[in-house]
Order: C-alpha cells, then sequence, then structure tokens
C-alpha cells in the first residue's frame, strides 16, 4: 500500500463509522421517544395514585438514556455535555418533579427524535440513495418502465443510467462528507437541552472553586517547605562550609600561605558550587527562559533537553498571563518525564494554541496544549500522582485535562486552560 493511499483510506474509514454512527443515534432516538412516552403515561397517571409507583423507575430509565446520549456525544464529537445530580432515591415521585435535571432530560426526549433524529438521518439517506443510483439503476433500468426516475432524471437509455450512477456517486460522497460536521452538530444540539441546570452548576462551581482554593494552599505551603528544604541541604550548608574554610584561611594566611592558598581555592569551588545550587533552586521556581521567551522557547527548551523526538509546534499569538505559563510550562515538562519514564515512547508531538472568543464559545478564550506519544498508553491518573498533580495545578485555573490513553497507544493528554477576561489585553490571550 502506497504511502499516499493510506490516509485516504484512513479519512474514508473515518467518514464511514460517522455515518454508521448517524445511523444508530436515528435509532436510538425512537428508543429515547418510547421512553419518554412512558414517563410521560406515568405523569398522567398521577392523579389516579398509579403514576406515584411508575414515574421513579420511568424516569430512571430515562437517565440512564440521557447519561448515555452524554457518554456518547463526548466519545463520538469531543462534545462534553455536563451531568445533572442523581435523581432522589427515597422522595419517590415528589423528588422526580421537583428535580430540575428530569424536566431537562423529558424535553429532551420528546423533541430529540423530532429535531435530532431528522438531522443525523440525513448523511445515511443520502448514503443510501447513493448507492441506489450506483449499484441498482445500472441493472434495473431496463427492468423498469418510462417512469423510472432517479432524483430528478428520468432513466430510459444508457446515456441517461449513467449520468445517474455519477449523481449517485455524488449523492453518496455528500453522504460522508456532512457525516462527521452532523454528527457534531447534534452533539451541540444535544449539549444545548441535556447540560445540567444552572443550579446544578452553580453549586458545583462553588464546590469546585472551595476545593481548588484548599488545594493551592496545601500546595503552597509544600511549595514554601521545599524551598525551605532545598536552601537549608544545599545552598545554606554550602555558604556555612565557605564561611568556615574561608574563616580557617584567613588564619593560615600569615603562618601557612600554600596551606591557606589552598583552603581559599576550596572556597571558590564551594562558593561556586553554592550559586549553583541557588540557580536551580530559582529554576525549580521559575525557569529564566520562561520569563524572557514566553512559553513557546520554554517548551522548545524542555523538548532539546529531552532524549525523546520532540516536535513542538507553536501558535501563540502574544504572551500569555505569567501564571498561565507558568502552569502550561510545568504541566508539559511533567508530562514529557512521564512519556520517557512509563510509556517507552519514541517520539512526542507537542502543539500549544489558543482559542480566541469565537471559536472558544461560552468558555472565552482558553490556551490549549496537546501532548502525543507513540508509547504504548494504557495511562491510568489513578495508578501516579504526575497526572493528578497536573490536574490539580489546572484546577487553580479552572482548567481542565482530558486523557484518551487505550492499550497499544498513543497517549493524548489535552490541557485547557482559560484566559481571565479581566487581566490586561498586553497579557491576555
Amino acid at each position: 500500500m502506497s504511502s499516499t493511499s493510506r490516509p485516504l483510506r484512513a479519512e474514508l474509514s473515518r467518514r464511514s463509522a460517522a455515518v454508521g454512527r448517524c445511523h444508530l443515534a436515528g435509532l436510538l432516538g425512537l428508543r429515547v421517544a418510547a421512553v419518554g412516552a412512558g414517563v410521560v403515561g406515568a405523569l398522567l397517571l398521577l392523579p389516579v395514585g398509579v403514576g406515584l409507583r411508575l414515574l421513579p423507575p420511568a424516569a430512571a430509565a430515562l437517565r440512564r438514556c440521557a447519561d448515555r446520549a452524554r457518554h456518547r456525544a463526548e466519545r463520538w464529537s469531543g462534545v462534553r455535555i455536563t451531568t445533572p445530580d442523581p435523581l432522589p432515591r427515597t422522595a419517590g415521585a415528589r423528588g422526580v418533579l421537583a428535580d430540575a435535571g428530569f424536566w431537562r432530560d423529558l424535553s429532551w426526549a420528546w423533541l430529540e427524535p423530532l429535531v435530532g433524529g431528522l438531522l443525523v438521518a440525513l448523511p445515511p439517506s443520502l448514503v443510501v440513495y447513493g448507492l441506489a443510483g450506483v449499484l441498482v439503476q445500472p441493472f434495473a433500468w431496463r427492468l423498469l418502465d418510462d417512469g423510472n426516475w432517479y432524483a430528478f432524471v428520468p432513466v430510459h437509455s444508457t446515456a441517461l443510467m449513467l449520468a445517474a450512477a455519477v449523481l449517485g456517486l455524488g449523492f453518496t460522497a455528500a453522504g460522508l462528507l456532512l457525516a462527521p460536521p452532523v454528527l457534531n452538530l447534534h452533539a451541540r444540539w444535544g449539549r444545548h437541552l441535556l447540560a445540567a441546570p444552572r443550579v446544578n452548576e452553580l453549586q458545583r462551581r462553588v464546590e469546585e472553586l472551595t476545593d481548588s482554593r484548599t488545594g493551592v494552599l496545601d500546595g503552597q505551603a509544600a511549595e514554601l517547605r521545599r524551598i525551605e528544604r532545598d536552601l537549608h541541604d544545599g545552598a545554606q550548608a554550602r555558604l556555612v562550609a565557605l564561611g568556615m574554610r574561608l574563616d580557617s584561611a584567613m588564619r593560615l594566611l600569615e603562618v601557612d600561605p600554600p596551606t591557606a592558598r589552598a583552603a581559599l581555592l576550596e572556597v571558590r569551588e564551594l562558593s561556586g558550587r553554592a550559586l549553583e545550587d541557588l540557580r536551580g533552586l530559582v529554576r525549580g521556581i521559575q525557569p529564566p527562559v520562561l520569563i524572557d521567551r514566553g512559553l513557546g522557547d520554554a517548551v522548545r527548551s524542555l523538548a532539546l533537553d529531552s532524549f525523546l523526538d520532540v516536535a513542538v509546534e507553536v501558535r501563540l499569538a502574544e504572551r500569555l498571563p505569567a501564571a498561565v505559563e507558568s502552569a502550561a510550562y510545568f504541566a508539559v515538562n511533567e508530562l514529557l518525564a512521564n512519556a520517557a519514564k512509563h510509556s517507552g515512547a519514541g517520539r512526542v508531538d507537542i502543539r500549544l494554541a489558543h482559542d480566541d472568543g469565537e471559536e472558544a464559545g461560552a468558555g472565552g478564550p482558553r490556551l490549549r496544549v496537546t501532548v502525543t506519544d507513540d508509547g504504548r498508553g494504557g495511562a491510568d491518573p489513578s495508578r501516579g500522582t504526575g497526572l493528578l498533580g497536573v490536574r490539580e495545578r489546572l484546577a487553580t485555573f479552572d482548567g481542565s485535562l482530558v486523557l484518551h490513553s487505550p492499550q497499544g497507544g498513543p497517549t493524548t493528554v489535552t490541557l485547557e486552560i482559560p484566559c481571565a477576561s479581566s487581566l490586561p489585553k498586553t497579557s491576555s490571550c
């Protein structure tokens, strides 16, 4: 297989899979409609008392369908839909009726087959109709009478049959081209209906801010302890030794100049080591290349220091806020270390980019960092502290870490850090 045909086959496979997913989403819409009808039936039976027992299990079945739809949207299109709070289990039908997420699920169940179902039906319909023109018309047109039409082409001759076949190829190609964007649009439509109520999101936001503030305070305390320990065990110890050797050299200077000279040389060596310790400590707090050259050049310096084959793509229009640059720098440093130690990778691709307000949508401008390695995959954040530490660092900025690491690789880590709109224009994204 030639190198040029592989990307074409991969793209055709991706679009064919998108057509199949559109078809599956349309079929699942029928199931959603049936579950929604059951919920409405339980609501109608509430006045006679039967609905009090039927509503909680019907609402639970609807929530399972909605949760699967949220999961499919993220897995198929990368569109993350926030989940509402779980349905109350002890309050019965009254608790279900008081839950805002239940009513959003119900509105989705009735609108999804009508709007979302028609939307996802378009690409499969085009593909099937196009294949009918390519595979059926060339063999069936002689068996049919003059009323045989394909779209707007009356098929009653060889030339018109060829025209219908070409038109069928066009329909098929249109279905394949439309499938991925239609699937993405369907996911966004689902997010509009299935996202958690605003009250739930605000409550979670308060909890996240509380947790992140606690994490920041703990992290700052740990960082201060680390700096104090490094100073005590490194530069401070060397400076104490330097002072003692210098005092000894001063006493020997008059009585034993050669020994005093040797002691002074040792003092010079100790001063150089102390200076190197201080420089290392400063680099651990804020690398000079990050301060002087910005995030792009700082990540390139990490790539040069790594023994892996690291390619860096930078698409940053201007300098970012110092805190954002620092968080992204140390996160990339940790991910490179993980790739070198655990993944068995030989190559790592790093991409730094930012979305403006239009691309990022409601989230506003944000820095996006993507790190992909060709290692063995199977990364699990729960097994070590590296990815957890990165996630906690990003949580300070309301950032996120998304890990995709199937067995066999590749591993892709996507970091997103919002840029606060209150920052000066010279330092914002």
